[in-house]
């Protein structure tokens, strides 16, 4: 399985933060943003990775990652993501890495400590997307259960006005090579961009899509609010194994 980092944007949330630089190379205590989905991927066993950015810091990641030994990758390249066209668009930029390998997919803005390798281990095609309980389901791709069925997902609701559960899909997904075919086949959304949402939404429909809840700690930082959480929750996780 190939690994697949998506570090676009302009995230003009964090303005002037990120003014200076992309958001995904801002400090989360005492590494690089970055440096956290890289070493999920990497616990997981996946040591061929693209990062794929943009935006007008692109070329800070070089000097950042280099080639990728440090941090155990077998293999790391870069892809230019040249308009602001979505997740799912980003994603399409990485087909000829893929070539027809199974892939996880992770947000460069995301941090956990969940161990994500069974599921990379049993994944054996579809889609599995990884949900986690959270304060402001709003502002993510949230899932809707069958009342019969609490197991079960009957659709996934784009930032949602009003969310039917507390879960977000997070920023972490595996998908079997098929999920290019489907990305070829979507329109924009009203937002004009290609969203992650209806890639899973099509698997849905397809019957090949089951969720795993992530154990443990998980953030996005795409606002200042989760900018802080997240810098707080590892420079006291660290803090504190650093002292033992």
């Amino acid at each position: 399985m190939k690994g697949i980092i998506l570090a676009g944007g302009l995230a003009t949330r964090l303005y002037p933060l990120t003014h200076a630089t992309n958001k995904h190379l801002l400090p989360v205590f005492d590494q690089p943003m970055i440096y956290y989905p890289i070493m999920t991927l990497v616990s997981a066993g996946i040591d061929d990775v693209i990062v794929v950015t943009g935006g007008p810091h692109a070329g800070h990641f070089l000097p950042v990652l280099r080639n990728g030994k440090d941090f155990g990758l077998r293999h790391l390249e870069y892809t230019y993501q040249a308009n602001n066209g979505g997740i799912a668009e980003a994603l399409g930029l990485c087909e000829e890495f893929a070539d027809g390998e199974p892939v996880c997919v992770i947000l460069g803005d995301n941090t956990t400590d969940a161990d994500i390798r069974p599921s990379v281990e049993q994944f054996s095609g579809g889609a599995t997307i990884f949900l986690k309980a959270v304060p402001d389901p709003q502002r993510f791709g949230c899932p809707v259960f069958d009342p019969d069925d609490p197991q079960k997902i009957v659709r996934i609701e784009e930032k949602p006005a009003n969310p039917q559960s507390n879960y977000a899909v997070t920023g972490l997904y595996i998908y079997d090579g098929g999920v290019f075919d489907i990305v070829r086949t979507l329109t924009p959304s009203d937002r004009g961009e290609l969203e992650i949402t209806d890639v899973n939404n099509r698997y849905l429909e397809q019957g090949t899509l089951s969720w795993v809840e992530l154990s443990g700690f998980w953030s996005d930082a795409g606002t200042f609010e989760s900018l802080y959480r997240t810098n707080r929750y590892w420079a006291e996780k660290k803090s504190a194994a650093s002292s033992l």
